[in-house]
């Protein structure tokens, strides 16, 4: 992976922030946060955090954290509101904090009470003592984040650098037990997030970036030893099966949900997608979950499988047997859980043609978009995992957990 950091751009976002009445080192996080996010293999829609701590004239010391909302490929200062550092910092010693009272700390500490809700994950970029803290979900990285027993090969790979964190649900949890892991590995310049993603930071935005490049490069290096490495990412070679997705999004509108007049589907194939397709195993590795937790409240926890010529009815069957297996899912976890859950609508949001491709579908074109490029970064993803050894995402019950996390359930619901 290269490098995309120039001087001179730095520079001129510097000044920009600086004309504007900001920090100049918020104009270095606004670039490198977008560098960051215009590369999807990085991060994908919305998702990966950034951060940077500064000094108000006052003397408070300041956080700058992505909102919630926010894409970091287009943020601007609007999306980096700033957070006293200090009330924060002692939450780490305090209770225990459920979602709500994470929330509310957060907002407490905004400087101003308008600003979005900072990221789910601002407690973890404040506990790290560096400056400047990023948060991608690369896509080499997660190939490797989805392998089962990898703490002992991390920090064989980084030499130390990069300390290992078990996964954990994101928000409070994480952030509390990352800090302790940041902690007892001193000095070190990452964290490797199991299942989940990676974490780099720096005492100046160029640092920081330039650590994710550098450490997602000895994961793509890694993934090539073992003759797992990614395939590129390609446009789409082959006609969409437009009769049959077209029929689809009128089946799925049969069904009470979102599906309506403003339907649409998204359609990709490549030489990667059709050899994801082709894998015997496909419709157990499909069941296993998402690359990367937040997916789900993107794509669901499992894809639709449809036959390339297929008719009404047999979609409907297909159909049919995807909202019974969601509902299972659904009863089986919604039991386990603290407290009551709604079921949210069962219906796909992507759906695999074997020999075919694969396809976004949703209640609108840019969700259906957003869908089929998640889709196409898994196909890779799964691609290498399975080469590499076995594609290995967190449990059912984890992801329920995250699908039906009600702060993720209310970032949805903002954008």
């Amino acid at each position: 992976m290269k490098s995309s950091w120039s001087d001179a751009q730095a520079q001129t976002f510097a000044q920009r922030a600086e004309a504007d009445g900001y920090d100049r080192q918020l104009g270095l996080r606004i670039y490198t946060s977008q560098i960051i996010g215009q590369d999807p293999d990085l991060v994908m829609h919305g998702g990966g955090n950034t951060s940077v701590k500064v000094t108000a004239r006052d003397g408070t010391r300041l956080m700058h954290i992505k909102g919630s909302g926010w894409d970091l490929g287009n943020i601007e200062a609007p999306g980096l509101p700033a957070v006293r550092l200090e009330p924060l910092l002692g939450i780490k010693d305090g209770p225990k904090l459920s979602d709500p009272e994470m929330v509310r700390a957060l907002r407490d500490a905004l400087i101003d009470p308008s600003a979005p809700n900072p990221s789910v994950e601002a407690l973890l970029h404040g506990f790290i003592d560096e400056a400047f803290v990023d948060h991608c979900h690369s896509t080499a990285v997660l190939a490797l984040a989805n392998q089962t027993g990898m703490k002992d090969r991390v920090r064989a790979l980084y030499e130390g650098r990069v300390a290992f964190v078990p996964y954990v649900m994101p928000g409070f949890d994480l952030s509390i037990e990352g800090e302790k892991i940041y902690s007892r590995n001193t000095g070190c310049e990452g964290l490797w997030l199991e299942n989940h993603g990676l974490f780099t930071f720096g005492a100046d935005a160029r640092t920081s970036y330039e650590r994710m490049i550098e450490f997602v490069t000895i994961a793509e290096g890694e993934l090539k030893a073992h003759h797992a490495g990614l395939a590129p990412a390609q446009d789409t070679d082959a006609d969409a099966p437009a009769l049959l997705l077209a029929g689809l999004v009128e089946v799925l509108g049969e069904y009470e949900g979102p599906f309506g007049a403003a339907a649409a589907w998204d359609f990709r194939s490549n030489a990667a997608i059709r050899s994801y397709l082709d894998l015997p195993d496909l419709c157990n590795i499909v069941h296993r979950g998402t690359a990367t937790p937040d997916h789900v409240i993107r794509i669901k926890p499992f894809p639709l499988i449809v036959k390339p010529d297929a008719d009404r009815s047999e979609m409907r069957t297909a159909v049919d047997s995807y909202r019974t297996r969601y509902a299972d899912y659904f009863n089986r976890n919604a039991a386990l859980a603290d407290t009551d859950k709604i079921m949210l609508d069962p219906l796909p949001r992507v759906v695999l043609i074997p020999g075919v491709g694969l396809a976004g579908i949703a209640p609108d074109a840019k969700a259906a978009k957003i869908a089929a490029d998640l889709a196409e970064q898994t196909a890779r993803i799964v691609l290498s995992a399975e080469r590499y050894g076995r594609f290995s995402p967190i449990g059912e019950k984890d992801l329920f957990d995250m699908e039906y996390w009600s702060l993720e359930q209310a970032k949805l619901s903002k954008q």
